[in-house]
């Protein structure tokens, strides 16, 4: 005798054949799918309408993969810029060396045009460094008499004139500037070639031009430049401009104070212009020189 559940628990078809109907028809969904895509516009629906459920569920990790690109990338940032600044503190003396041998060069090539442009023979020198002597201005240069350098060549920059050499040595030499209260030049006012002397000894390494008259035709921004009637210095070569003028009706004579051309406190490189001199000879010693040749034209005519 079978026993046999009554209507009521009729459970349908067996479990296994269920399985394998719904396992068909997937299979069968999927091939007409992949072959007319027909469900796309469903899969398109479904997607739309899960979309919100798929960003709140991601909203946590979102915001914790958020949370740690902020401060990872804060950190990254932090190091690279103590790096850069490492870097950078560690760069800045070559950087300075740097721009410190490109004026150098600079002022080289200025001097060489100088040069070019003078004549006579010139010597290149640096300076080593200033006197001690806090009463007077001056240098000591590199090249001494082993080198050529003789007690009272002019030495000039790429500017204008710096001053002369005073004590030479067998190694060194030392220069006294125009500023010192021992010096004179004798100038030109480039405008109107008015003649004057300059002398050293003013107060922040400036010029005095004394002796001119209070009417003189002189002006502020006046370029004066070296006379030459001195025998020691070239004619032409710039030294100072005008930088204050004070006339008074009560003194005969003006208080002009001069601005040096030189850079004499910028670099170290300069230009020890050589000591033939060519000025003409003095009168005396031109009269000297025919009174010989007359005579002698007297004895032939005798």
């Amino acid at each position: 005798m079978e026993h046999q559940p009554p209507p009521f628990f009729n459970r349908g078809p067996a479990p296994l054949v269920r399985l394998t109907f719904f396992v068909s028809l997937a299979v069968l969904l999927m091939v007409l799918d992949a072959r007319f895509r027909y469900a796309e516009n469903v899969r398109q629906v479904v997607a739309l309408a899960a979309y919100p459920i798929q960003r709140i569920a991601m909203a946590p990790v979102d915001l914790f993969h958020a949370v740690a690109n902020y401060f990872g990338s804060t950190v990254a940032l932090q190091e690279e810029n103590a790096a850069l600044r490492t870097r950078q503190l560690r760069a800045a003396p070559e950087l300075l060396q740097l721009e410190a041998l490109k004026e150098e060069n600079n002022q080289l090539r200025r001097l060489l045009e100088a040069q070019e442009r003078l004549p006579g023979k010139s010597l290149f020198a640096e300076i080593l460094y200033a006197g001690r002597d806090p009463f007077s201005r001056k240098v000591v240069i590199d090249k001494g008499s082993q080198g050529g350098i003789q007690a009272g060549q002019p030495v000039i920059d790429d500017v204008g004139v710096i001053g002369q050499v005073t004590r030479v040595y067998l190694l060194m030499s030392e220069v006294t500037l125009l500023s010192d209260k021992d010096q004179a030049i004798p100038l030109q006012v480039q405008r109107n070639g008015l003649r004057a002397v300059a002398y050293g000894g003013a107060e922040g390494g400036m010029l005095d031009l004394r002796f001119m008259a209070a009417n003189a035709d002189i002006r502020n921004g006046d370029t004066l430049v070296t006379s030459g009637i001195d025998g020691t210095y070239p004619p032409g070569l710039p030294v100072a401009t005008v930088a204050r003028i004070e006339r008074d009706a009560a003194y005969a004579f003006a208080k002009i104070a001069l601005a040096p051309t030189a850079g004499i406190d910028r670099y170290r490189q300069v230009l020890v212009l050589s000591a033939e001199a060519k000025t003409p000879p003095p009168a005396e010693a031109e009269q000297a020189a025919q009174k010989p040749s007359r005579s002698k034209r007297s004895r032939k005519r005798d």
